[in-house]
């Protein structure tokens, strides 16, 4: 009775060694690749900035590629008038008839980049025909990006309309 005691506590600890050990390793492994690869972040935060910039051209095309490639499958934001929406329902927005886009400019791009995630900030302006009436609007916009092995994807986002002329303190 004591030595199947005594083989089972062994065979515990073992696997809780291995499983230690394994944690370790991906530790180990981790703080290797930061030591050993200086990225570039000057070069990660063009690379944000011009998929900003793909993305208002995707818009305006009322293209679906760009997202599809570039939207993490559990992307979830806010538009500007505060719907929620998931990638699929984003997508669709974007394809959409119903809005037509004369321009769509994103500038103002700033992006702050921790390690692996990026955040990146812009102003779009646009002029859009909706219900046969030409309207022109300001949008304050904020993308969350994670790098991962497949490249850059937002898996967030909120968008602000700003209002005409106004100056708001907060």
């Amino acid at each position: 009775m004591y030595k199947l005691a005594g083989t089972a506590a062994l065979t515990i600890a073992m696997a809780f060694a291995s499983a230690w050990q394994g944690q370790e390793a991906y530790r180990d492994a981790c703080i290797q690749r930061c030591v050993t690869q200086s990225p570039d972040f000057e070069l990660q935060r063009q690379e944000i900035i011009s998929l900003e910039k793909e993305a208002a051209r995707a818009i305006q095309q009322n293209s679906g590629t760009f997202f599809h490639r570039v939207y993490a499958d559990d992307y979830f934001g806010t538009l500007s008038h505060g719907q929620q929406v998931n990638k699929t329902q984003w997508i669709n927005t974007i394809e959409s008839p119903s809005v037509k886009y004369d321009s769509l400019n994103a500038s103002d791009i700033k992006v702050h980049i921790f390690q692996d995630t990026a955040v990146a900030t812009c102003l779009w302006s646009a002029r859009v025909i909706m219900g046969g009436q030409q309207v022109s609007v300001q949008i304050r916009a904020i993308h969350v990006y994670v790098n991962t092995p497949n490249g850059w994807h937002v898996v967030s986002s909120q968008s602000t309309n700003l209002p005409p002329d106004v100056q708001q303190p907060l």
